[in-house]
């Protein structure tokens, strides 16, 4: 059994301490926020003990999850890695792809766990039809929400976008050799709608749409490539195939998809038990520090356009 704790336990963390608090393999053995009221309130839900530090639980356990805003990313994640402790950070990895590199540096020096929270990667419909994925010619994101109520101290490249931009890599297993990008602003001091077009030495070409100022909430991703056409709806669990003999203009009225319809599942309590499991069986965990510094300096490379 895993000693464990969650730093930040606002909005997003306090599901991360709900999960490590129920799994067999964690010993939550306690929560840390610098909110002493959100603190206290999820201490007493899952009675465990309140740190209002996290130096204060550095010596007392194997592994962390850390959701704090992205601009304490560096600090926390840093202190944990440099002491042995394995890491669960949630998305964007960091503030800059400095700080980012940093961590990866040195999770690999002090051979410790370091693991990107993309969440959409353990979505039971991506997990589910990933394999199908193969030489895709070309691949269409996108995600819109309302504005979010809780704070947003990022724009919605690294709030919203870097999810789909984790995808896409993972889906054509390339970095991009071309990056084209444009932003709106409306509501924030930064974009909070963005296009971006990224285009693979494969041939492969990704068009990538986020926006937060949506009045619905939309997360799909569609995949063309030879003989097969695939639309994965994120938010429902839906998959739609449909297989095209590529040698033959097809019929329009003998194209019936086949539609999957797949539970929802719980994406974070998958995220972090293979997690905890990378950690027990020493392997690369699936979204990797190396994963995370990709979709940064892809997320980056669209900004510095806008």
């Amino acid at each position: 059994m895993l000693k464990t704790a969650v730093i930040g336990v606002g909005y997003l963390g306090r599901f991360h301490a709900q999960k490590f608090a129920s799994l067999p393999e964690s010993e939550l053995i306690g929560v840390v926020d610098i909110n002493p009221e959100q603190g206290q309130k999820v201490s007493d839900e899952l009675d465990v003990p309140f740190y209002l530090n996290f130096e204060e639980v550095i010596n007392k356990v194997d592994a962390v999850s850390i959701a704090v805003p992205t601009i304490h990313h560096y600090k926390s994640a840093k202190a944990f890695l440099a002491n042995g402790v394995h890491v669960l950070l949630e998305k964007p990895f960091a503030e800059t792809i400095e700080e980012a590199e940093e961590l990866a540096q040195l999770s690999s020096d002090n051979n410790v766990s370091l693991q990107i929270g993309h969440l959409e990667r353990f979505n039971p419909v991506f997990a589910e039809f990933q394999q199908l994925i193969d030489q895709p010619k070309f691949i269409e994101n996108i995600r819109i929400a309302p504005f979010p109520k809780r704070g947003t101290d990022v724009d919605v490249i690294l709030d919203l976008m870097i999810h789909d931009i984790d995808l896409v890599l993972a889906a054509v297993g390339e970095f991009p050799e071309t990056i084209e990008g444009i932003g709106v602003k409306f509501v924030t001091s930064s974009s909070d709608l963005a296009k971006a077009r990224l285009r693979f030495p494969c041939g492969c070409i990704a068009d990538l749409t986020a926006s937060r100022i949506s009045d619905k909430a939309e997360r799909k991703m569609r995949i063309f490539q030879s003989g097969l056409y695939l639309s994965l709806d994120y938010a429902s669990g839906q998959a739609r195939k449909l297989k095209v003999d590529s040698s033959e203009i097809p019929d329009p009225e003998k194209l019936h998809p086949e539609v999957v319809q797949l539970e929802k599942g719980d994406a974070l309590m998958a995220e972090i038990e293979s997690f905890l499991a990378a950690i027990q069986k020493k392997t690369q965990p699936l979204v990797s520090a190396e994963d995370g510094l990709n979709a940064m300096k892809v997320a980056w490379q669209i900004k510095d356009q806008l």
